[in-house]
């Protein structure tokens, strides 16, 4: 084995600091800037009793789920995701998979929610349809994706995190790390010195 697990974890962390981030009309946003704006948005919709909703396919199916988790019950946030195995089989069956997060979203979705839509290649018809759906029912979305500059995904969010790799672990765990440092700002993590703390962190 040529590679060491060092390397790796030094590769990690560089593809998470290279992360970039864009705006709804496409402007490139520094990555504190973007972070920042979706702390903001979380906020709001905490504020304003509004939902947040996690939607990927899966490792990001497994993201949504983790995320939506936590964000309840540590966040305090009214947080769901669509992975329901009964909902997930029924509708691709009757309506294609490509729908499969859509719909629950034209049901579901109010203004004011905020929407996370997950897809590592940011090619997904269901995630593509998801924001699309989001956006039609006025709800705020952020889009998480990698691998292609040029990934459609990008061009649907309020705000678009892209991690500049081709490898699913890397772009995955970025994706995964980005929703954790979200919701732990909102909560009150802060670097005090050498020390990093989480003000109002919950017990697991």
């Amino acid at each position: 084995m040529d590679t060491s697990i060092g390397e790796y974890f030094r590769h990690l962390g560089k593809v998470g600091a290279e992360m970039q981030a864009t705006d709804v009309a496409g402007a490139v946003l520094a990555l504190d800037d973007a972070a920042r704006r979706a702390v903001g948005l979380a906020l709001d919709a905490k504020r304003l009793g509004a939902r947040v909703i996690f939607v990927g396919n899966g490792g990001s199916a497994g993201i949504a789920s983790h995320m939506a988790t936590d964000w309840l019950k540590n966040g305090g946030f009214a947080a769901l995701c669509f992975n329901d195995s009964a909902m997930l089989t029924c509708i691709s069956n009757d309506l294609g998979y490509d729908q499969v997060f859509a719909l629950p979203l034209q049901r579901h979705g109010r203004k004011d929610d905020l929407l996370f839509a997950i897809s590592s290649s940011g090619k997904s018809e269901s995630i593509l349809n998801a924001a699309a759906a989001a956006r039609s029912a006025s709800m705020k979305v952020v889009t998480l994706s990698g691998f292609g500059a040029d990934n459609p995904l990008r061009r649907l969010g309020d705000l678009n995190f892209w991690v500049p790799d081709g490898h699913y672990g890397f772009v995955e765990i970025a994706h995964l790390t980005l929703c954790h440092a979200i919701l732990d700002i909102v909560m009150g993590w802060r670097k005090v010195g050498d020390l990093p703390v989480v003000a109002a962190a919950a017990s697991r």
